[in-house]
């Protein structure tokens, strides 16, 4: 009915020229005294054909919008046929529509060229990255200072950073490497705390570590790297204390710290991209994306992620691994 009303308002111009018209066939039967009878009959044949005229024109439009609707909800615009012309407006009119296609899908094809470079560029420059990495832990290896411990401890966060860039770029690859089998929880847990291992002792921060003895269905790759960027923000904002890993019902992997908390006005944002917060902007170096692409990967493997928090106290990260929508591979 909003579309008829719609349709009505566009041709109030030639509606009020049938009846301008009609009443000066009026005024001209009247001013020269002919008989009513005929010209009443005249206006409502005229008004009859005229009524049916709109409907069809109705009807045309109708058909219309309902292809330019479609065409609207494409993916391409150019898999919708139009239909045959009318007209030179009409011919002119899809034209235009062919021509703007064509340009915007040159943009689309010249912007995933570039996306596809930078993607490429980035992509070489991690894995390079990762040698003089690799040699650099291989010489500290040999060495057991004080210095040693603190340039292993840095030299480790520099390898998170890379890994995080590689796992931001293969997010919205094609080619992600997913492999969803079912996986024994405590075994990730361990490597990942193995890694901090350094970095708990230098802080003598206590790690409270209740085995699982749980098995998930999830990627173990990416849900390591989840589980490790939990547990470098929990040691980035924890001065002192302690962190805890358990489970709790139904398959919840929990990693609560003592730390410095999370703001309330923060805590609903903290999953955002490039959303730092107030601990983040006192600590300069905060990106904002760890946490980003840890709902994202999440999400892709089906599990869910959560913060509770209180100023002061700590924080609680709550990775829900409970779900049956992944098959094992």
């Amino acid at each position: 009915m909003k579309q008829f009303f719609s349709y009505l308002k566009s041709r109030w111009r030639t509606a009020a020229l049938f009846f301008l018209f009609a009443l000066i066939q009026m005024m001209v039967s009247i001013l020269y005294q002919l008989p009513i009878a005929p010209t009443l009959y005249a206006v409502s044949l005229c008004m009859v054909i005229g009524l049916a005229a709109l409907i069809w024109d109705y009807c045309q439009v109708s058909r219309w919008h309902r292809i330019l609707s479609r065409i609207q909800t494409a993916a391409d615009a150019m898999l919708c046929p139009l239909p045959d012309p009318e007209g030179i407006l009409d011919a002119d009119y899809q034209q235009v529509i062919r021509l703007l296609c064509q340009e915007q899908r040159g943009r689309a094809q010249d912007m995933n060229r570039k996306y596809q470079d930078m993607t490429d560029y980035y992509t070489i420059w991690a894995h390079q990255i990762k040698t003089p990495i690799a040699s650099m832990k291989l010489h500290l290896q040999n060495e057991d200072t004080p210095l040693s411990r603190q340039l292993s401890s840095d030299l480790m966060r520099i390898e998170q950073y890379v890994e995080m860039v590689l796992m931001f770029l293969r997010l919205d690859s094609d080619t992600t490497d997913y492999v969803i089998r079912q996986c024994d929880l405590d075994t990730v847990l361990r490597q990942c705390v193995r890694k901090f291992a350094g970095e708990f002792i230098d802080r003598k921060l206590k790690l409270v570590y209740t085995p699982t003895e749980a098995a998930v269905i999830t990627d173990e790759k990416w849900l390591s790297f989840v589980v490790e960027q939990v547990l470098s923000n929990a040691l980035k904002y924890t001065p002192s204390g302690s962190i805890h890993i358990y489970l709790e019902a139904p398959k919840t992997l929990c990693i609560r710290d003592t730390g410095i908390g999370i703001a309330p006005e923060d805590l609903p944002r903290i999953f955002e991209k490039g959303y730092t917060g107030c601990n983040g902007r006192s600590d300069k170096t905060a990106s904002g994306i760890g946490l980003y692409l840890c709902r994202r990967i999440c999400r892709n493997l089906h599990h869910s992620i959560s913060a509770v928090s209180v100023p002061g106290q700590g924080t609680t990260i709550r990775i829900g691994l409970n779900q049956q929508a992944l098959e094992v591979e």
